[in-house]
This record gives structure tokens, C-alpha cells and sequence, in this order.
């Protein structure tokens, strides 16, 4: 994919997701604009990162570039953390799952080769996944005198 291609992609979802802020959490579109440009901005800093030094993925310069710049004794961090506190996190998830759905209906093909053994081991994995997470909140909330 181009580079260009993935700036336009990182732009409809943000549009997408200025949608999806706007409305499931009724905040408006001026609002939420700033932190939206932000995170778009981090995004394309990290793909721009990973061109440059390919060994490490785009999401762990991404991350790493988010939590850097709002960490609070960087300049303009209080900016940018109220700026991304105007965009909720679930209202970025919608696009990008779309999105994810969108790739892997391109590619049923290479699902259906895949067969019914995909299928179980999926359903196996979140399983044991969704049951471990239950059992160590549980584990913890004891601990904590919570339950």
C-alpha cells in the first residue's frame, strides 16, 4: 500500500470516527477535530518512522510516540491530552473494525481453504482467552477486597 493510500485511509477513518464521536457521545465535530488531527498526526509520524528504520513495527512507534507526547512534562502535552479527551476511544474502534471486516471479506476465499479447523481453534482461542482475562479479574478483585 502507498503511503499516500494509507494518509487517506487514516482520514476517513477519522472522519468515520468524528462521525461515530459525535453521535454515541454528543461531542461535536470542533471539538473532537483537534484531538482527531492528532492522533492522525501520531499515526503518520509512525508509519513515517517505520519507513525509516523498517526493524520495528508502525505500532510500537506509534504508541511510543503517544505516550511520550502526552506525557505531562513534554510542552503542549496538557493541550494534546485535553485536546484527545474530546474523542472517545469506542467511536475509533467502529471504523477500524469495519475496516478489519472489509480486508478479511476481500480474502474468503483464503478463509474457506483455511477449513472448520480455523473456525475451532478461533472459537478455542477466545475462549480461553475471555475465561484466563475472567479468572485473573476475578483473582485480582479478591485481592483487592472488591467482591
Amino acid at each position: 500500500m502507498k503511503f499516500i493510500d494509507t494518509v487517506i485511509v487514516f482520514l476517513i477513518v477519522g472522519a468515520m470516527s468524528l462521525v461515530a464521536n459525535f453521535v454515541g457521545y454528543n461531542n461535536s465535530f470542533i471539538e473532537a477535530l483537534p484531538g482527531m488531527l492528532i492522533l492522525i498526526a501520531i499515526a503518520i509520524a509512525g508509519m513515517l518512522l517505520t519507513r525509516a528504520f523498517p526493524k520495528i513495527p508502525a505500532a510500537a512507534y506509534i504508541v511510543t510516540l503517544a505516550c511520550v507526547l502526552s506525557y505531562p512534562a513534554v510542552p503542549g502535552a496538557a493541550f494534546i491530552n485535553e485536546a484527545m479527551a474530546k474523542v472517545s476511544f469506542m467511536s475509533l474502534t467502529t471504523p477500524i473494525l469495519a475496516y478489519a471486516g472489509i480486508a478479511i471479506g476481500k480474502d474468503l476465499g483464503v478463509f474457506k481453504k483455511s477449513g472448520w479447523r480455523l473456525v475451532v481453534l478461533a472459537c478455542v482461542v477466545f475462549t480461553g482467552t475471555f475465561l484466563g482475562s475472567a479468572v485473573i479479574a476475578e483473582f485480582m478483585m479478591r485481592i483487592l477486597g472488591q467482591i
